[in-house]
């Protein structure tokens, strides 16, 4: 029998910035390529980790003058070196006390289910599947695979990290879709451990409503890819979870250059580019399947991933929105002399 309140300390030590205990039976009901049951089928128990992105390293995107501490450090150096190095010591905390302990952490590999579509990977057509797995921009990751057995899931299983850390009683989902953990807001990773011990699970997170539902999400995006009209719920627990429709497609071309007026790395003649596309029509993007590698292409073309070795964020603005706003209505913890924005947002003249 693993003792919670020491797992949870030896967590903290390691280097998780908070801890939850979540109960498989949690996941009845969800889609059998998002069940963690069978990537573990004997696992009683989801472990959740949240990993804190400290507010300085989006100090940078905030002032328009340094583009890849955020993305090197906050997301790449959480997710690939962090995360997974305090998951391996609590993997080895709990395989030395007779349980085994299954890792579940963020990656840049993805499910049988497209998150980009919601498609399985053998239902896209050949002509989609072509454009979306170029080698210029391989965005849809969704695997053209099938089951090893009948009754099997094809691989791989990718849970729904946000639903997985609302289990585990870590927080709320926001209006953006993004999770709001209950100590640091947006400004968190997740990452979970599947354990074959049976540990008490933690409630789900009661406390005061991290989400207000107060649109500075919706009104920061550039792309207008929140949608404040459109929901979607489902039902977990007897409990309704309600978020903003998201377009993918457009929220992951925005994060990467397409939000003009905040991406520093272009100048006045990507209008012309996107014009002679057909891409920018009455001053608008649209961005889809079918043309989002002729975007990339010209987006690209202003800062290539082989010479800059990432992609800088130009956009952020409803991590930052969010996070502003929760300052503002002091529903997070604070512990800092300054209020992260100290002056108006800025935009860049085109």
């Amino acid at each position: 029998m693993i003792d919670k309140r020491a797992l949870k300390e030896f967590a903290m030590r390691v280097g998780a910035d908070d801890i939850g205990i979540g109960s498989l039976d949690r996941f009845d009901g969800v889609p059998q390529e998002m069940d963690p049951r069978y990537y573990f089928p004997e696992a009683k128990s989801i472990i959740g980790l949240i990993f804190r992105i400290p507010r300085g390293f989006i100090r940078g995107t905030e002032e328009g003058t340094n583009f890849y501490q955020y993305p090197s450090l906050g997301y790449g150096g959480i997710n690939e070196v962090i995360a997974p190095t305090v998951i391996y010591e609590i993997g080895k905390y709990i395989e030395e006390q007779g349980y085994e302990a299954a890792p579940f952490r963020n990656t840049g590999g993805r499910g049988s289910v497209s998150d980009m579509t919601g498609k399985h990977g053998k239902e896209l057509s050949p002509e989609l599947h072509v454009t979306i797995h170029s080698e210029t921009s391989p965005i849809e990751r969704s695997l053209n695979t099938r089951p090893v057995q009948e009754n099997k899931p094809c691989p791989d299983v990718f849970i729904h990290f946000r639903l997985a850390a609302y289990i585990c009683g870590l927080g709320e989902i926001g209006y953006s879709k993004m999770f709001l953990s209950r100590k640091f807001g947006p400004l968190n990773r997740q990452a979970f451990i599947l354990t074959d011990a049976e540990i008490e699970p933690d409630v789900i997170y009661s406390g005061p409503e991290l989400c207000k539902k107060c649109m500075a999400c919706v009104y920061a995006c550039p792309g207008n890819c929140i949608s404040r009209d459109e929901q979607i719920s489902i039902n977990i627990m007897g409990k309704t979870l309600t978020w903003g429709k998201l377009d993918e497609w457009s929220c992951f071309a925005y994060y990467i250059g397409a939000a003009l007026k905040s991406n520093p790395f272009v100048d006045k003649n990507i209008y012309e580019q996107l014009q002679d596309g057909e891409l920018l029509k009455e001053g608008k993007l649209s961005v889809k399947a079918d043309n989002y590698n002729d975007l990339m292409d010209v987006i690209n073309s202003y800062y290539p991933m082989e010479t800059q070795g990432y992609f800088p964020p130009k956009c952020g603005g409803c991590l930052r929105a969010c996070y502003i706003a929760m300052e503002k209505l002091d529903v997070l913890p604070d512990n800092f002399v300054n209020r992260f924005r100290t002056h108006k947002a800025w935009k860049r003249k085109i």
